[in-house]
C-alpha cells in the first residue's frame, strides 16, 4: 500500500471515524480547557471540577446516544434519545455501521461501545466523589482533572483497540497520568515513594510489552489484531503446535511479553508489587479510580487481544488452549495470594488493594474459560460460540457490578478519612454509632463488602455465579478448569474472614472513649447510597436480567 493510497483511504473514511470518535474528542477538549483555564487564570472564577464534570457528562451523553443507536437503530422509543441522535448527527453509515475505523486502528462494535459507556459513567461518579471529599484542592484542580480525563481517554482507546500499535499507545496513555495521580499528594513521603515504585515497575513492563509487540509484528508481518491468527496459521502451514518450533517459541514469547504489560495494569501476581504501596500512598479517590477504570479497560483489551488468535485450524486451537490454561494458573494464584495477603492488613486501602488483586484473578478466570471453550473439539457437549458468549457475558456483568461495589468501598474510605483523619481499620471502631449519614456509610460499606465476597442477594453473587458456571462448563473440554473452579470457590470462603473483620470493627466493637461522634455530611450519605443501590438492584430485581441480556448481546457481537 502506497502513502497516497493510505491517505486517500483515511480521508474517505474520516467522516465516519470522527462521528464515532466524538466522545473521545469531547473528553480531549475538556483536558485542553482545563489546561488553558490554568494558564489564563479562569480556574479562579470557574471551579475546574465544573469544567471536568460538564465535559465528562457531555461525553457520556454522546456515547449513550451511540449505544442506543446500535441497540435500537434510528427509531428510538423516546423523544430525548431521538433528539440526541439529531444533535450528534448519527447516521446508519457512521455509528450504525459495525467495523474498524481510523484505517483499522480502532474497532467500533457493541462490545466496545458498552465499555466506553461504563467508563464514562465511572468518570462522572469519580469526579462527583472528588467534589464531595475536597481532593484535589482549588489550586491543583485543573491538573488533577486533566490527568483523570486524560487517563480515561487512554481507557476508551484500549477498549476499542484493533492494532498492536493502539494497544501500546492506549496502555501508556492510561498509565502515565496514573503515575502522577498516585504521587499527587505533595509533601507526603509515602505518596512519593508509591509513585516512584509505580513508575519504575511501569517503565519496566512497558519495555517488555513493547518488545513483545515487536516480536509478534515482526513474525506475522502485521499489527492488526484480527489478522494475527490467520497469519500465524499460514506461517505454520501443516506444522503442529510445538514449543520445539522456532516460530511457535517466538510467537508465544511475544504473547507472554504483551500479557506481562496487561497483567501489570491488572495487578495480577507476580506483577502486583506496585498495587498495595500505590493504593496506600495515593488518596482513596485515586485508588478507586485505578482499581476500577484500569481493570475494565484492560480486560476488554485482553479479550480483543486473545481473540486475535482464535481459529479453527488445529495449531491455533492448541495455542489458545495453551494460553487459556496458563492464564487460569495465573488467575488462581492471584486470587489465592490476594485473599491470603489481605488477612494481615491493618490499613483499609492496602486491604482493598489485595482484594483488588484477588478479584482480578476471578475475572481472569473468565478469559481463561473463554480460550478453552473456543477450542472445544468436534462432538463436544459444549457449543464453542455459545460457551464463549457466556464467558464474555460473565466478565462484562462482573465488571459492571465491580464498578459499584469497589467505588462504594473507596468512597466510604475517603469520606470517613475526612472525619477521622485516618485510614487505619482501627479508626472504624464503633463507626455505626455516628450520625445518620455515617450510619448510611456503614450500611453501604457492608453492602459493598458482602457483594465483594459474593453473598446473595447482592450483585456480586450473581456475577461470580456467571463466571464460575462458564469455567465449570469449560471443564468438560479440559479437566483442569474444574480444579480452577474449586480453588476459586475456596477463595470465596477465604475472603469472608477479612471482610467480616472490617464489619465487626464497625458494627460490634465499641468506639474509642476519646473520639467525638463521627458525623459525615448528609450529601455524602446520599451519594454513597446512590452508588450502593445498584448492588442490591443487580442482585434481586428485574434489572439483573436486563443487564445480563445486555451483556450477552454485546458479547455475541464479538463472535459474529
Amino acid at each position: 500500500m502506497t502513502a497516497n493510497t493510505l491517505i486517500h483511504d483515511l480521508l474517505r473514511e474520516l467522516p465516519r471515524s470522527v462521528e464515532i470518535f466524538v466522545p473521545e474528542l469531547i473528553l480531549s477538549a475538556t483536558v485542553v480547557c482545563l489546561l488553558l483555564s490554568r494558564i489564563v487564570g479562569c480556574d479562579k472564577k470557574i471551579p475546574p471540577c465544573w469544567t471536568a464534570i460538564i465535559g465528562s457528562l457531555l461525553a457520556f451523553m454522546a456515547i449513550f446516544a451511540q449505544f442506543m443507536y446500535l441497540k435500537s437503530g434510528a427509531d428510538a422509543k423516546t423523544q430525548v434519545v431521538r433528539s440526541l441522535f439529531e444533535i450528534l448527527q448519527l447516521s446508519a453509515d457512521g455509528v450504525g455501521t459495525i467495523g474498524p475505523y481510523f484505517s483499522g486502528l480502532l474497532m467500533h462494535d457493541h462490545f466496545g461501545t458498552l465499555f466506553r459507556l461504563g467508563l464514562l459513567l465511572f468518570l462522572v461518579l469519580m469526579i462527583t466523589l472528588t467534589v464531595l471529599t475536597g481532593i484535589p484542592d482549588s489550586e491543583d484542580g485543573p491538573d488533577f482533572y486533566a490527568l483523570m480525563c486524560g487517563a480515561t481517554v487512554g481507557m476508551l482507546l484500549a477498549v476499542t483497540a484493533n492494532n498492536l500499535l493502539m494497544l501500546f499507545v492506549a496502555v501508556e496513555m492510561m498509565s502515565v497520568p496514573s503515575y502522577v495521580m498516585v504521587g499527587f499528594l505533595k509533601g507526603r513521603k509515602l505518596s512519593s515513594e508509591a509513585a516512584l515504585k509505580y513508575v519504575v515497575y511501569g517503565a519496566g513492563t512497558a519495555g517488555v510489552m513493547l518488545y513483545g509487540i515487536s516480536l509478534i509484528a515482526g513474525l506475522l508481518g502485521s499489527g492488526s489484531l484480527p489478522e494475527m491468527g490467520d497469519r500465524f496459521a499460514f506461517l505454520m502451514g501443516k506444522q503442529t503446535f510445538s514449543l520445539a518450533s522456532g516460530e511457535t517459541i517466538t510467537l508465544v514469547l511475544g504473547i507472554i511479553m504483551v500479557l506481562v504489560g496487561l497483567a501489570f495494569k491488572l495487578s495480577l501476581v507476580p506483577f502486583h508489587f506496585w498495587a498495595p504501596d500505590a493504593f496506600e500512598g495515593a488518596s482513596a479517590e485515586v485508588g478507586g479510580f485505578l482499581s476500577v477504570g484500569s481493570k475494565a479497560a484492560v480486560f476488554a483489551l485482553m479479550v480483543r487481544f486473545v481473540l486475535g488468535f482464535d481459529g479453527e485450524v488445529p495449531v491455533l486451537q492448541s495455542l489458545s488452549t495453551f494460553l487459556g490454561i496458563g492464564l487460569g494458573v495465573m488467575a488462581v494464584i492471584s486470587m489465592t495470594f490476594g485473599n491470603l495477603a489481605a488477612y494481615t492488613q491493618t490499613n483499609m486501602k492496602r486491604l482493598l488493594a489485595y482484594s483488588t488483586i484477588a478479584h482480578a484473578g476471578y475475572m481472569l478466570l473468565a478469559v481463561s474459560a473463554l480460550l478453552v471453550t473456543l477450542n472445544a473439539p468436534s462432538g463436544s457437549s459444549v457449543n464453542p460460540s455459545e460457551g464463549a458468549v457466556h464467558c464474555v457475558e460473565g466478565l462484562t456483568y462482573y465488571l459492571a457490578v465491580y464498578l459499584f461495589m469497589n467505588l462504594t468501598a473507596f468512597a466510604v474510605v475517603a469520606l470517613v478519612r475526612n472525619e477521622t483523619f485516618s485510614e487505619e481499620i482501627s479508626a472504624y471502631r464503633g463507626l455505626i454509632s455516628g450520625g445518620p449519614a455515617t450510619k448510611v456509610l456503614c450500611v453501604c460499606l457492608a453492602f459493598s463488602l458482602f457483594s465483594l465476597v459474593g453473598l446473595p442477594p447482592f450483585g456480586g453473587f450473581f456475577a461470580k455465579v456467571l463466571i464460575f458456571m462458564a469455567a465449570f462448563n469449560a471443564g468438560s473440554i479440559h479437566w483442569i478448569m474444574w480444579v480452577f473452579v474449586v480453588i476459586a470457590g475456596m477463595n470465596t470462603a477465604f475472603s469472608l474472614y477479612y471482610y467480616l473483620r472490617v464489619l465487626k470493627t464497625i458494627f460490634i466493637d465499641p468506639p474509642p472513649a476519646d473520639r467525638l461522634p463521627v458525623n459525615a455530611p448528609s450529601l455524602a450519605g446520599w451519594y454513597v447510597a446512590l452508588i450502593a443501590l445498584p448492588l442490591v438492584v443487580l442482585g434481586m430485581s428485574p434489572l439483573q436480567d436486563d443487564l445480563s441480556r445486555t451483556a450477552q448481546f454485546v458479547a455475541s457481537s464479538l463472535f459474529k
